[in-house]
């Protein structure tokens, strides 16, 4: 992986566990065109890390993200429909580079996440919020669909279609404890990187691939439209992990009452 980000950091934090961290604070990291790029080059490389089990992102400064960067924005109304089209897609591809990452993603998400910024906190699969956490679809506000970078996707599913369309319709910002019971935010966290470490630390004891193959079920569930498809990729998934010699580690280890020792084979 590149050593050196204009707009992200990432960091090893230990055997396994990586944070990557929004690095524009003085614009409360904002994202920018060469932020889609370098979040995508990021996780893509990311992903070929074979000793990689947990990723953790989050923000510098006092956001996790405010969204796209508007001071970048005014040509968009100028340029052509294809040039935007491609502008959009180059996010989107980023985006869904931090979705299908084949390790669990944490967000750790320290005061707003809004516009791009909700979108980017809804692609991970967990999201640990402080106190001072907000989230809002405010695309409205600049006269935008909600229907960007997927948050109509994702949103919906994790909250239901009619908070998903009171947020969405009215551009109101969501504080950390209406998140949390809505179900937007697993947990609300006074110390928000340390609870995120904590849980990538208890994920990293399992089994890296029953981890792995637990996110790719439940991701592909949310996609297929029955209940017998679900089942079959299931199925699949338990008969190859059946095959490897953490299964046989696992067994071992429930049987001499000791912890199990994963090498992710």
């Amino acid at each position: 992986m590149p050593s050196h980000f204009d707009t992200l950091l990432v960091d090893r934090h230990g055997p396994g566990l990586v944070v990557v961290t929004l690095n524009r604070p003085e614009r409360l990291n904002a994202m920018t065109d060469a932020m889609f790029v370098e979040l995508d080059c990021a996780f893509r490389e990311l992903d070929h890390d074979d000793d990689l089990r947990v990723v953790i992102l989050t923000g510098s400064g006092s956001a996790f993200c405010s969204g796209y960067d508007l001071s970048q924005a005014d040509d968009l109304a100028s340029i052509g429909a294809l040039a935007m089209l491609k502008k959009q897609e180059a996010a989107a591809e980023a985006l869904l580079a931090v979705r299908t990452l084949r390790v669990p993603v944490i967000a750790a998400i320290d005061g707003p996440a809004v516009g791009g910024g909700l979108s980017l906190s809804l692609a991970c699969d967990i999201r640990l919020a402080s106190p001072r956490a907000s989230f809002g679809a405010a695309f409205v506000r600049i006269g935008l669909s909600a229907g960007d970078l997927g948050v109509s996707w994702l949103l919906t599913r994790l909250i239901g279609p009619a908070h998903a369309s009171e947020i969405c319709f009215t551009g109101r910002l969501v504080d950390a404890s209406e998140a949390v019971r809505l179900g937007l935010v697993n947990r609300v966290s006074d110390s928000v990187i340390p609870d995120a470490i904590a849980l990538a630390e208890q994920i990293m004891v399992h089994s890296p691939g029953g981890v792995q193959l637990s996110k790719r079920a439940l991701q592909a569930n949310l996609e297929i439209s029955s209940y017998a498809a679900a089942l079959e990729l299931e199925n699949r998934g338990q008969a190859l992990l059946t095959r490897t010699t953490d299964m046989v580690e696992a067994l071992a280890a429930t049987r001499e009452h000791r912890p199990a020792v994963f090498r992710g084979a």
